[in-house]
């Protein structure tokens, strides 16, 4: 019988019981009465920063500033891509059986603080390396960027209100949530306590009726009201079951055979296996690249035995036709199975879920991101990367190092299998890792996105990015005077500060190996990648850019810059060939120690989420009337975001079903204004016939008929914005800039001040993962 984490446990961090505060009645926020502790309600906290450049500097307080007001010097727009780039999108693995193994849910342990809690004021960690969470890829190889985390004020003690005799009865009751216009609905029980969260900032009710799922019940931490943990711990105790492993493979059937030069030839288990990856992509556009062929080939034969490999020695002659056949039929019987069928499947996959798809930190169980281990398969990558096609080997528990708390239980291996090695490290947030043998990077498995490490991390990063707003004008002040410095190496660093700052662009990083893609930033631009135009287009002093910048995606942009950028431009490539570097005395780590001078914690990507989120807001109120249906307000918030999108050059191809969602919308459309039409002429004739009459049938029909075609108009209008967003964004890709690089209050206050849903904005999950935002910001919020 599975066991239930209980929601009304105290809090973990410390072994003092806090008499629960004593809200004004104009407080939003929401308590919900744990049993046998007080809950707390602290004021708000500021965000401590710690420098890059010194690990072991304390952190500094930001400095107090009155009401926020955005006054930034105007951000140097992009042109439009004159020749949009098309990009291949990632393709999710293939379908894996489940391995289905007992579920033992685990009990979660109430962890024990030795010291008392953390003071307000108390300085903050600076975290360890931890892994950038860029493109939404959370277990992406861990990064030197360092993370800042935010500080909690102390905690009021003030007495709390007596509750009436209703509420203690266990009656629900609705409170407003603090600073939003969530309806958060509190039941008290004598067992355990439920909260009910109908997230948004204006959340629309949950339409009852037959289909529609109620949206379950769970219980909410609110971490961001709690006490930090110790200095440099992200955790105090820590329980999983390690991760979950693709289930070995089963061989094909003898009816269904690889042919080679015309003829079947059987191959051993592991050349199969092989094959099989490339015998499921047959129909795609990576097997018809000549690299991804070449690869693959080069690692298929290194998996054959020595007889097959003596054999099969031209790519062209090998035939997975049959094979591919074979996968598209159980594709299609899959896709063919009955309700019953695919309610066992969910349910076999819920158990292993609730197996290994949660971890017990600090007493509070968490999702896990990413506890299955990836599938062997063919490695795709983005854009042209030299690599795609390789192999990806089959990750073994001999490859996985498990991370895990000290009294915690350490998960069992499958039999026969033992872990590379166990630790007990609660300074790194990841709970396993291996390192794949394709590109040599390390995975982890992380936490959910909506867990306390996530949320803290994104809170402290767009911290960080708004500390900048008191600090741009006076840097931008300094590169300015840089450029015309005596020094060489001032100069080139002042014009890389200067496109970080206007283009957005990367630091970039200088390559270990010649096999990994020619991908380059700001500080490795080689002299092939611009050219200068001193007029072009009517405009002076025109760059134009054109590299591969990160997973291969090209950059391409004309822009004009400032005067003297573009003389110190031209001294730059003066007397260099194409592949010499622009920046021949700069490097990442000269520009990094330099940025964090400026303002501790500041980095290239510190001023890609500043320019995104300033962006975001000032196009926001510049696009959004008050007067506009909710329909147009979104279409304007869109905008807002492709104006991001486009600055951080987020593209993507345009999708393969995008021709036939256009033709079935523009149907839709034309058959609202048939409809329309229809409707017109329906009450034109009845207001004929009403003449010199007082028809009390007519009348009532005339008048229906009205709100008919006032219904009929506005479905048309909310279809015409559709097709209009839909065909603007086919090329952009809008949610890593709103996932990564936007501050999600920035978002939450637009909706709560034009009374937009906060669904049209932000899926489940990612509300989920933004929860901090959604609580903490309220309409007056700016960046």
């Amino acid at each position: 019988m599975d066991t239930k984490v209980k929601p009304n446990r105290p809090s973990p961090l410390s072994d003092k019981v806090t008499s629960k505060a004593k809200r004004p009645s104009n407080d939003k926020r929401v308590k919900v009465k744990k049993e046998g502790s007080s809950s707390i309600s602290p004021a708000k906290r500021k965000p401590m920063i710690k420098s890059d450049s010194d690990s072991d500097e304390e952190f500094l307080p930001p400095p107090k500033r009155p009401a926020p007001s955005v006054k930034t010097e105007p951000i140097v727009k992009s042109e439009p891509l004159s020749s949009p780039v098309k990009s291949f999108n990632s393709i999710s693995d293939h379908d894996v059986k489940p391995n289905i193994k007992p579920t033992t849910p685990m009990k979660p342990k109430t962890p024990v603080r030795k010291n008392s809690a953390t003071k307000a004021g108390k300085k903050r960690k600076k975290p360890d390396k931890e892994e950038e969470e860029e493109e939404e890829e959370y277990d992406d190889k861990e990064s030197d960027d360092e993370e800042f985390k935010p500080t909690r004020a102390k905690k009021s003690t003030t007495p709390k209100t007596k509750k009436t005799k209703k509420a203690e009865n266990g009656t629900k009751k609705e409170t407003p949530s603090r600073a939003s216009g969530t309806k958060v609905k509190k039941e008290t029980t004598t067992k355990d306590t439920k909260v009910k969260k109908e997230t948004g900032a204006t959340a629309s009710p949950v339409k009852g009726g037959r289909g529609k799922k109620k949206e379950e019940e769970r219980e909410v931490w609110k971490w961001w009201e709690e006490e930090p943990h110790p200095e440099g711990v992200k955790w105090l105790t820590l329980e999983h079951r390690g991760p979950y492993f693709a289930p070995p493979y089963e061989c094909l059937p003898p009816s269904v055979k690889f042919y080679y030069d015309g003829k079947p030839m059987p191959l051993s288990e592991k050349a199969e296996e092989a094959a099989t990856f490339f015998a499921k992509m047959l129909n795609h556009d990576y097997t018809k690249k000549d690299v991804f062929c070449k690869n693959f080939f080069a690692d298929w034969r290194k998996e054959m035995t020595v007889e097959e490999a003596s054999k099969i020695t031209e790519f062209d002659k090998c035939d997975f036709k049959e094979m591919h056949a074979y996968f598209v039929e159980k594709s299609e019987a899959r896709k063919q199975m009955t309700k019953e069928e695919k309610k066992v499947i969910k349910e076999q996959n819920d158990k292993i879920t609730e197996e290994y798809g949660w971890a017990i930190i600090d007493g509070h169980k968490e999702k896990i991101g990413n506890f299955k281990t990836e599938p062997p398969s063919l490695f795709r990558g983005r854009g042209d990367h030299p690599k795609q096609g390789r192999i990806k080997k089959r990750v073994q528990p001999e490859h996985v190092v498990i991370n895990i708390g000290e009294d915690a239980k350490v998960p069992e291996p499958p039999e026969g299998h033992k872990w590379s090695s166990v630790q007990h490290d609660n300074k790194v947030t990841w709970l396993a890792s291996w390192s794949e043998n394709v590109q040599g990077q390390i995975k982890y498995v992380m936490l959910n996105p909506t867990s306390r490490l996530k949320g803290e991390k994104d809170w402290a990063k767009y911290e960080v990015a708004r500390r900048l707003k008191d600090h741009v004008d006076k840097i931008r002040e300094m590169y300015t005077q840089d450029c015309t410095s005596k020094e060489m190496k001032i100069r080139q660093r002042a014009v890389a500060v200067y496109f970080i700052d206007k283009l957005a662009l990367r630091a970039g990083n200088e390559k270990d190996s010649d096999e990994v893609a020619d991908t380059v930033g700001c500080c490795s631009l080689r002299v092939e990648h611009i050219k200068l135009h001193e007029e072009l287009d009517g405009k002076k002093d025109i760059v134009e850019f054109d590299f591969l910048g990160k997973d291969s995606i090209r950059y391409y942009n004309r822009v004009p810059v400032d005067h003297q950028v573009f003389k110190n431009l031209k001294l730059f490539v003066k007397g260099k060939d194409g592949g010499d570097d622009l920046f021949d005395r700069l490097n990442t780590t000269i520009l990094n120690k330099h940025l964090s001078e400026l303002m501790p914690g500041l980095s290239a990507k510190v001023f890609r989420t500043y320019n995104a989120s300033i962006t975001l807001q000032e196009q926001l109120c510049e696009l959004t009337q008050s007067s506009d249906s909710v329909a147009e307000k979104f279409l304007s918030y869109n905008r807002a975001n492709r104006a991001v999108a486009i600055l951080c050059n987020h593209q993507r191809a345009v999708p393969k079903a995008f021709d036939q969602q256009m033709t079935n919308l523009q149907g839709k459309i034309e058959a609202k204004e048939e409809a329309i039409l229809e409707t017109k002429k329906e009450i034109k004739q009845l207001k004929k016939e009403l003449k010199g009459t007082t028809d009390s049938k007519l009348e009532k029909k005339l008048d229906m008929k009205k709100k008919q075609l006032a219904r009929l108009e506005e479905q048309h209008k909310k279809l015409e914005v559709q097709a209009t967003d839909k065909e603007e964004n086919k090329e952009i890709a809008l949610g890593t800039s709103k996932l990564n690089y936007l501050d999600p209050r920035i978002s939450v206050a637009w909706c709560k001040k034009n009374d937009v849903p906060l669904e049209k904005i932000y899926n489940r999950s990612q509300r989920e993962k933004f929860a901090w935002a959604i609580d903490m910001a309220d309409e007056t919020f700016v960046f």
